[in-house]
């Protein structure tokens, strides 16, 4: 399988020294009680669904500065020296190690001590098999199961889209907050509202998908790439990729008509895309097998484009072009 941006093993070494970064790299309050010129905790993110978390935990307690713009494909990030630098006086970093190398190597390299990282927060997975992620649901052998032949994502090859499972993506809030507490004891009380607000909208938007997604006439979903491998697994789907991990690889002819056989076989409807990837290879596909094409966007980043304003409205967004795709009941 094929995979977005191959992360080579040296690019990683500089960042094992962080290790233990998650919530305990929090030490105290000396760098977090309003570092900033307005009084409030500056927070560094590393791309959208880590700054979004930020934002709504700690609303008007934080400034929070992404290092990914909007528009910008975030495994495709490169960072400047200048950036590294001014990532060492954030009073916090919250960022998924293993999704973007180049965050990886400059938080190891700016020194900065109150570091979240979210990987650490939730059981990260291995997906894909040839571009395969089956849910839980009528898999029940292969649950918790994977293989990732040609490539090594993430930590140990595992699966970094936590956010697209809401339950796993509330794990990830609840550490984001705590970390917050520590970095800002003076509003912990605030944080810990919101967190529980959070995680009370994920937990509904969890019954949500559970519901919309319970009886459709086909389990089998196709997209540009292996990015929902988690939402397959939560809500019992089958997601093929038609490339793997990278959207912007080319797939094999071998592969091309493996799916156009699957699509017949599976009952298959539409050919999913993203906003911040190319299209060329779903519109080919769906053009070859006579199928629709759709978003279903992985939420990496909001732009104009985006089929919402949040994350919340755009996985809503989701739920909807995967009931009408599947042909939910």
């Amino acid at each position: 399988m094929n995979v977005r941006r191959l992360i080579p093993t040296a690019a990683l070494a500089g960042a094992v020294a962080l290790g233990a970064t998650a919530l305990t790299a929090c030490s105290g309050a000396a760098a977090g009680t309003g570092g900033g010129k307005d009084g409030k905790v500056g927070v560094t993110a590393s791309f959208y669904p880590m700054a979004f978390l930020a934002e709504q935990i700690g609303k008007d307690h934080v400034k929070v500065d992404s290092l990914t713009k909007p528009g910008v494909e975030p495994h495709d990030l490169e960072i400047t020296p200048k950036q590294t630098g001014r990532l060492g006086e954030a009073d916090v970093v919250v960022y998924l190690k293993s999704l973007q190398p180049a965050v990886d190597k400059a938080v190891a390299l700016s020194g900065v001590k109150n570091v979240v990282d979210a990987a650490t927060l939730t059981e990260l997975e291995v997906h894909g098999s040839a571009g395969h992620d089956h849910g839980a649901e009528g898999h029940a052998e292969g649950e918790g199961e994977g293989h990732d032949h040609d490539h090594d994502h993430g930590e140990a090859g595992r699966d970094p889209h936590v956010w697209l499972d809401p339950t796993k993506y509330a794990e990830i809030a609840k550490g984001v907050g705590a970390a917050l507490e520590k970095a800002d004891p003076e509003h912990a009380a605030d944080y810990r509202k919101n967190t529980d607000e959070l995680v009370g909208k994920l937990t509904a938007l969890d019954s949500e998908l559970k519901d919309g997604l319970k009886n459709t006439a086909s389990r089998t979903f196709v997209t540009t790439h292996s990015a929902f491998g988690y939402l397959a697994e939560r809500y019992g789907l089958d997601q093929e990729a038609i490339s793997g991990v990278d959207p912007e690889s080319e797939p094999s002819p071998a592969r091309m008509k493996e799916l156009q056989g699957l699509a017949k076989q599976e009952n298959v409807s539409t050919v999913f895309f993203e906003t911040l990837a190319s299209d060329k290879t779903a519109r080919t596909l769906a053009a070859d097998t006579g199928l629709r094409t759709d978003v279903l966007d992985p939420l990496e980043g909001i732009t104009d484009k985006s089929q919402g304003a949040d994350y919340f409205e755009v996985m809503r967004s989701n739920l909807k072009n995967l009931q009408k795709a599947l042909g939910a009941k």
